[in-house]
């Protein structure tokens, strides 16, 4: 399973929507929808007086009861369309991670390499993602929230038509870039649509429902797809996202009404884009591209030369542009700033650990692709269930040490994946045979720990990041801030796997060179049929099989050396850089001043743990709620 970083993102949300939630109740009870007049004004046209509330007298003509019952049924139609849509992407991130070992062995490829054709297909998806997320969540709220996330659909599900068709690796890329192109419109705008139909303290619900429904499928995703590889083909990965998108479409005809921001201005950093896209794509593809050519490639060159020329010209453009992609005024918060730098850290080393892990366990060690995706929940589980308690202690002491602690704790873990064995036996899991259920017992001492492990520690972590960076930007830039983010969450993986690869790479072949005396490992041929963390092609000698074995593992372990550190560096930019809240401190001491009593200072906490609140914005002095990716996108 791919514990990517939108999934965990997804988790974020979900914790700091479960603090900011008082009563959890039925979203039918007391459900407070946007009235007409608001409707109208997002529209642009007439305001118009509304006629009632759900909840109030009755002030309607008889009929109004009906008109009420459709309104309910109508808000909830629109939040589950919202959840579809936002898991197609979320879970085709995820899934696709236990998919790559068996594309890499049944797909043909002509121009790449097996490693480097799934370093493309898991990137170029993140690639076209983050360097679209801010321009969709602009487009969403001036063209009409319902018409960008149909778009976004129809979109996704024939850009997965394609991938599942693919006939090469080199297609599968292509169509994979495709996706994360409407992907960048999904996620945006499912979150506007749940802010344009609920307001105040059903919002924060709607959004807890969705975060909580995200968070579990993603969860189960990885596994489901595990069993669609191991039953069917890799191809119904990408297949059975399009009877879901044809339920959301039905579901948002049906139900979701138009909306959009009347005051948007339509015009939109597209520059900005561009050199976002080239600077990140430029250097991960030079990258990729020149070490598996053993850097005698011009066209490697000459990505990595347009990579480095976007790079720089994207913070002079970015200080002198009319209406700049980042508005360079958030990064006067010290505590943003410091934030999103570990977030570049931390975000790219949970991708490498995860990403590299799945391969190993199916390229390597001979695990299906259902095991693989059951071997790496037990951290996942952590996470989703019990990080939104640490968001609300981060609220109420500082995240400071919650934020340095976990990544430590995560490093641990990540320590302990790399003392596996290349000696470690297969999980062949297959729910027809019941003697396979029970996981092998190198399993239970050689990774699980390291699970567990990871787990708290990004139990501690995730919420009080989120709350940090939602709390350092004003209000009026909530959703840019949120949606920055997310966009750094993803460029940091792209860039973390591009140079891991050459890492691993050369760690292979210098090992498989030196264990197998006289094996020409620069010939074409030889890496076509030995490629990293991947299973040999049929007819490879078992002395080569062995060996490869070996170089294997210890080309993961030196990637999971690389991401201890980068976690290990992450701890040490948050321990030195992200300052307490004054409001923080200020409570903790009224805390101290007025309830001196043990057991009055329990009861205090237990009630603060029921109705937590969240630390002041520094810029605008109020409390910031997460909000939603329909101004800017990013979930927070």
């Amino acid at each position: 399973m791919m514990c990517d970083p939108r999934r965990t993102r997804v988790r974020r949300c979900w914790s700091f929507c479960r603090a900011r939630t008082r009563r959890p109740r039925p979203l039918d009870d007391g459900i407070v929808k946007t009235s007409n007049a608001r409707r109208r004004a997002d529209d642009g046209s007439a305001p118009a007086t509304p006629r009632a509330s759900v909840t109030g007298r009755d002030h309607s003509p008889a009929s109004f009861p009906r008109h009420e019952d459709h309104m309910v049924s109508s808000a909830r139609g629109t939040l589950w369309a919202a959840i579809l849509g936002s898991c197609i992407v979320f879970l085709d991130g995820s899934v696709v991670s236990v998919a790559l070992p068996r594309i890499g062995q049944e797909l043909p490829a002509h121009l790449l390499g097996v490693l480097e054709g799934q370093s493309y297909v898991y990137g170029g998806y993140l690639l076209a993602e983050s360097a679209l997320l801010i321009l969709a969540g602009g487009m969403t709220d001036a063209y009409g929230r319902r018409r960008m996330f149909a778009l976004g659909l129809v979109g996704f599900g024939v850009t997965s038509i394609l991938s599942g068709l693919a006939p090469t690796l080199e297609w599968l890329v292509v169509f994979r870039v495709l996706q994360g192109v409407a992907g960048a419109l999904l996620v945006p705008g499912s979150m506007a649509l749940i802010t344009a139909t609920f307001s105040g303290e059903e919002q924060g619900r709607a959004f807890g429902i969705w975060s909580g429904a995200t968070a579990g499928l993603s969860i189960l995703g990885p596994f489901v797809g595990g069993l669609l590889v191991d039953t069917v083909s890799w191809r119904a990965v990408f297949l059975i996202n399009v009877p879901v998108v044809l339920i959301t479409l039905w579901m948002t005809g049906r139900f979701v009404r138009e909306s959009r921001d009347a005051g948007a201005a339509k015009v939109f950093d597209v520059p900005g884009t561009l050199l976002t896209a080239l600077a990140v794509g430029g250097l991960v593809v030079g990258t990729i591209s020149g070490q598996q050519r053993e850097w005698h490639s011009p066209a490697a060159f000459a990505a990595l030369g347009i990579g480095a020329a976007a790079t720089l010209l994207l913070p002079w453009w970015i200080m002198r542009a009319p209406h700049p992609l980042i508005p360079p005024s958030l990064f006067r918060s010290r505590n943003f700033t410091v934030t999103n730098l570990s977030t570049l850290v931390i975000y790219a080393a949970l991708a490498v650990t995860f990403y590299y892990l799945t391969l190993l366990l199916q390229g390597t060690f001979g695990y299906s692709a259902a095991a693989a995706g059951v071997a790496t929940a037990p951290g996942v589980i952590f996470m989703a269930l019990f990080s939104a308690r640490f968001g609300a202690l981060a609220a109420r002491y500082g995240p400071r040490w919650f934020m340095t602690a976990g990544p430590v704790l995560m490093a641990l873990g990540v320590l302990w994946f790399a003392r596996i064995p290349a000696s470690s036996p297969p999980w062949p899991l297959n729910l027809s045979a019941v003697d396979t259920f029970a996981p092998p017992a190198g399993y239970v001492t050689a990774i699980l720990p390291g699970l567990l492990l990871f787990g708290l520690g990004g139990m501690l972590m995730v919420a009080p990041l989120t709350t940090t960076v939602m709390a350092s930007a004003p209000v009026e830039h909530a959703g840019v801030a949120s949606a920055i983010n997310n966009a750094i969450a993803d460029v940091g993986p792209q860039l973390a796997v591009a140079a891991l690869f050459v890492l691993l790479t050369v760690h292979f072949y210098t090992a498989l060179a030196g264990q197998v005396p006289g094996l020409d490992v620069a010939s074409p041929a030889v890496r076509a049929e030995v490629a990293p963390l991947n299973l040999p092609g049929p007819g490879t000698p078992e002395a080569v099989r062995r060996a490869a074995r070996e170089a294997s593992t210890g080309a993961f372990r030196l990637a999971m050396l690389v991401a201890a550190a980068m976690l290990l560096g992450g701890a040490a930019i948050n321990a030195a850089g992200i300052q307490t809240p004054a409001a923080g401190r200020a409570a903790r001491q009224a805390v101290r001043v007025v309830s001196p009593d043990p057991s009055f200072r329990r009861w205090c906490r237990r009630l603060s743990a029921e109705a937590p609140t969240m630390p002041p914005s520094r810029e605008s002095g109020r409390a910031v709620a997460p909000r939603s990716r329909s101004s800017s996108s990013g979930d927070g």
